[in-house]
């Protein structure tokens, strides 16, 4: 199976991120993220979110009329790590 990925930028990284100028950090960073079933994936990331959102789809018994389910993992950045890698470590209260 597969999974999806999604940053979530904060007010705060936002904030940093308008701060911060073009030059003085590159528009994608490399990121390894660290736990749960996608660790060790590498990914590329944008104005360090955060926050990154992993899902992976389920099977679904029957008709769902449309509807799908999607197991989700919450991996937030290791603010200690400033160079690439970033590195985004599963969180453990993640549904």
């Amino acid at each position: 199976m597969g999974y999806e990925a999604r940053a979530h930028a904060t007010p705060q990284d936002r904030r940093r991120t308008q701060e911060t100028s073009a030059a003085a950090e590159p528009a994608e960073e490399a990121a390894v993220l660290v736990g749960g079933p996608a660790d060790g994936t590498r990914i590329r990331v944008a104005g360090r979110p955060s926050v990154v959102q992993i899902t992976y789809p389920c099977e679904l018994d029957g008709p769902a009329g449309g509807a799908r389910a999607d197991a989700l993992y919450v991996y937030r950045r290791d603010p200690r790590v400033e160079s690439e890698p970033l590195r985004y470590g599963v969180d453990p209260a993640s549904p």
